[in-house]
């Protein structure tokens, strides 16, 4: 039998104090953006591992799939002990482990070294979302939470922004200079962590006597159904993001003709649109229920065909980006609504749901690719809505968690 809505987190005995509330969250920031400098440097700063280690483009690309791969098996992992042996120990261990993992990268010397470090860094960030909604979710009222993810998904964003000033801070010889800034602070956030959280409470550790691991619940009889719609779901978001936004500068550059200047300044308005849409969506979901923002999927899917059809008008895509960029943050919901649509004590294990989508996105680059070369790379690009429209249908037909 499916479990009810959760109305309210789990009871602390004795209660958290609200001052210690504040500095648990406040702390869950602080890891937030750390995790977000070390899963981004990828990206970032790829430029640099590609001329240190003399990679391909191949070679290069193939490292962010590692990541990945770590990612969706971390997610897995790390989000069950977290239900079973709690998410204050297992937060401190993460966060360590990509700190580590982060400095690590400093004596990477090639191409099959860089593969595995990059493979352990995804193993212990990917955790960081199902541990966090855990414990987040136990800290505040349900009514919250929308806008508690709305923060995080801002500090995650603000990381990749203070990562590209580093960037273009340091010289070129010293990017490495980056990786010790990212990798040294998870260190010590990992003791305040241990300290700041108490051991035992709900936030940390919601207990059940079972034999089946935690993930078996979730494809419990009164479940199965569910979860596998939630993570068709997570996995049709993936793969709209990589239809569209992975081929957006190359469509931009090659298809429409436009400068790399241009194609910067059209991304660059898509994120902004990312961070102010995470707060819009975050407190719609705590106004009007978590279903209510699958409506933004829509939005997305309307404003990435009026992109494609637009003309080449820069302001024009600008404000089509943005709206996109806002759209595509209703999501910022799920972490809460997946954990509110199972038992307490499967909290972080649900969340992890969400990574489970990246499957997809390992394929997703390929399958868009084949369209392109057959169709068109606007074609393909296209497959972007009707992936968030699909995605939206399975959200609304899921059960609402939010009760007043």
């Amino acid at each position: 039998m499916a479990s009810s809505a959760i109305s309210s987190p789990a009871p602390a005995n004795p209660p958290l104090r609200f001052p210690r509330q504040l500095a648990i969250f406040g702390l869950l920031l602080v890891c937030e953006f750390f995790y977000g400098w070390a899963w981004n440097t990828v990206d970032v700063l790829r430029p640099f591992l590609r001329q240190a280690l003399g990679l391909s483009l191949l070679e290069a690309g193939s490292v962010y799939s590692a990541q990945g791969a770590g990612a969706l098996i971390g997610a897995i992992v790390i989000g069950q002990m977290a239900d079973r042996f709690g998410r204050r120990r297992m937060l401190a261990t993460l966060v360590v482990g990509y700190g580590v993992m982060l400095l690590s990268g400093v004596a990477v010397a090639s191409y099959v070294e860089l593969l595995v470090q990059r493979f352990l860094l995804g193993f212990f960030a990917g955790a960081s979302f199902p541990v966090v909604v855990g414990i987040y979710v136990n800290l505040f009222s349900p009514t919250m939470r929308g806008r508690l993810a709305g923060m995080l998904n801002a500090t995650f964003s603000l990381s990749i922004v203070m990562l590209g000033v580093g960037m273009s801070a340091v010289s070129a010889p010293d990017w490495r200079l980056l990786l010790w800034i990212g990798g040294l602070p998870p260190l010590a956030l990992a003791l305040v962590a241990l300290v700041l959280i108490p051991a035992g409470s709900p936030v940390d550790l919601v207990q059940r006597a079972t034999t089946r691991l935690p993930i078996g619940e979730l494809f419990a009889p009164g479940l199965r159904r569910q979860t596998l719609m939630l993570a068709a779901m997570t996995g049709l978001n993936f793969f709209g993001y990589a239809a569209f936004s992975g081929w957006l500068t190359t469509y931009l550059t090659g298809e429409r003709g436009l400068s790399t200047a241009v194609a910067g300044e059209l991304v660059a308005w898509q994120f902004g649109g990312n961070i102010v849409g995470g707060f819009f969506w975050g407190w719609a979901a705590d106004r009007f229920g978590r279903r209510f923002n699958a409506v933004g999927f829509g939005i997305a899917s309307l404003a990435i065909i009026g992109f494609l059809l637009a003309p080449s008008d820069p302001l024009l895509l600008k404000l089509l980006g943005l709206l996109y960029g806002s759209a595509l943050c209703s999501s910022v919901i799920w972490g809460p609504w997946m954990a509110e649509l199972y038992p307490r004590h499967l909290q972080s294990t649900a969340a992890s749901i969400f990574n489970w989508g990246r499957v997809i996105s390992f394929f997703a680059p390929l399958i868009t690719a084949q369209i392109a070369s057959n169709f068109g790379l606007r074609t393909a690009m296209f497959t972007a809505a009707a992936a968030f429209s699909s995605a939206a249908v399975l959200w609304l037909m899921q059960r609402e968690t939010l009760t007043r």
